[in-house]
């Protein structure tokens, strides 16, 4: 009878601690939920729920758990945090949060920046974009903020979670020889973005690097720059702008890639 019972009652624990250890990584990486939903939050209007989306960020993580796959040389932390913010920014496309004139707005704002470039060949300044959209400086910074949630994903994503074509953890492998073509494309695009942000004011590089490296929060970075917290994240939203139309040219979706050593993208003072 022991015989038999044995090697059951060896399944059971092996099951049990499995369960355990799956339920400890879920409470050891609730933190890291609720620090990608806050930042995401941070981007949204106020009638968008954080609780919301820290419920949503741990679907995503208890997703990254089923399948992470440690023979990939990816982190568990690296891998998860992309699953989270992928079943978020999945969640509010399909909510469609965003009124249609914010949306309006963005696509405006979008073409009165390529155009007013094209025009002068050069990174247009605030005051030239807000005439382009026949409006005031200040008219301007209001229609930023309205519409700093609405590119939400778009430059910072690289596409939903469970798609393997989008998945950035392609590029961050731990072994360097995993994946070669990956390994370049994902070094040009580097070069194409540090070319890009060349040409946005000090002030710009300035707030998207405390931001995004430094994870600041807009509070913080006023209190360091010496700004008001509203214009804050009204250059961080300047400066995507910027950098969106840039990448649009330097890095087109279709197409050929135009030569990176015969472009000069002069820096703009803000």
């Amino acid at each position: 009878m022991n015989v038999v019972a044995e090697p059951v009652e060896c399944t059971e624990r092996t099951e049990r601690d499995s369960a355990q250890a799956r339920e400890n990584l879920i409470l050891e990486h609730v933190p890291q939920v609720r620090m990608v939903a806050r930042r995401i939050h941070s981007r949204l209007p106020e009638n968008v729920s954080l609780d919301d989306l820290v419920s949503t960020g741990m679907l995503g993580l208890i997703s990254a758990i089923d399948h992470f796959d440690p023979s990939r040389n990816v982190y568990l932390k690296t891998f998860a945090e992309h699953r989270i913010k992928g079943q978020i920014l999945d969640s509010l496309r399909r909510l469609d949060w965003a009124p249609r004139t914010q949306r309006k707005h963005a696509k405006q704002i979008d073409a009165a920046i390529a155009v007013t470039e094209q025009r002068l060949q050069r990174v247009p300044e605030e005051a030239e974009i807000a005439a382009e959209l026949n409006l005031t400086v200040d008219g301007y910074h209001k229609w930023q903020v309205d519409v700093s949630g609405v590119n939400l994903g778009r430059l910072e994503s690289g596409g939903p979670a469970d798609s393997e074509n989008g998945d950035l953890l392609r590029f961050v492998s731990g072994d360097p020889k995993e994946l070669p073509l990956a390994l370049f494309e994902r070094s040009e695009l580097l070069r194409v973005l540090t070319l890009a942000i060349s040409g946005i004011p000090a002030i710009e590089k300035t707030v998207l690097s405390l931001y995004y490296r430094g994870e600041l929060t807009l509070r913080e970075i006023a209190k360091i720059v010496g700004l008001h917290e509203s214009r804050i994240s009204q250059l961080r939203t300047q400066a995507i702008l910027r950098l969106r139309v840039a990448m649009a040219k330097l890095w087109p979706a279709t197409g050929p890639r135009p030569d990176l050593s015969s472009v000069s993208i002069q820096p703009q003072a803000a």
